[in-house]
């Protein structure tokens, strides 16, 4: 089975290329991701713990799903997808924004990727892939805040990154 690529994007969010997805954290390439926030109608957010097996960040806690765009893919086709395939449940996708950020991991991988971060809606629990996820939880925008400020080493650089640099622009809720 051949290597899931990934798309090699420049700052300007345009496709250079595809790389192999190793390959690319191995040489800390800038390429194209997402991340999907889930809430729910108490306005908490589903948060999932990756699964011990994952090649960075095992057991830590992040957004709902992340991953990477295929080609011809597009963002919210793209979290859709992968929040079938790992958290095992469809919903409604919105992209916010985009930002770029660097984290080098101590396997020698970095994370270079130009993070399209979405947001969408579910009330239910979801039926996740235990190859993918070990465990999930809700918590308010607020507790979670505080627990990275208690406990940063249990979250995912990027997640850290998105709430510290994006927490108003993400949970600034329409009124109803």
């Amino acid at each position: 089975m051949k290597e899931e690529q990934v798309i090699l994007v420049n700052e300007n969010n345009e496709q250079i290329g595809t790389m192999a997805k190793m390959e690319a954290h191995e040489k800390a390439v800038l390429h194209r991701a997402f991340s999907v926030f889930i809430t729910n109608d108490n306005g908490e957010i589903m948060l999932q713990q990756r699964a011990a097996s994952k090649y960075h960040s095992p057991l830590l806690w992040t957004n709902t799903c992340c991953s990477h765009q295929r080609v011809g893919e597009t963002n919210t086709e793209a979290g859709k997808r992968r929040l079938q395939e790992e958290m095992g449940f469809q919903a409604e996708l919105k992209e916010l924004f985009s930002f770029i950020y660097k984290a080098p991991f101590d396997n020698g991988l970095t994370e270079h990727e130009l993070d399209h971060v979405m947001i969408g809606s579910f009330n239910a629990e979801p039926n996740i892939n235990l190859d993918e996820v070990e465990a999930w939880k809700w918590m308010s925008p607020e507790a979670i805040k505080e627990d990275i400020s208690n406990n940063p080493k249990e979250y995912t650089a990027w997640f850290k990154i998105i709430f510290d640099k994006f927490y108003e622009h993400l949970f600034k809720m329409p009124a109803k």
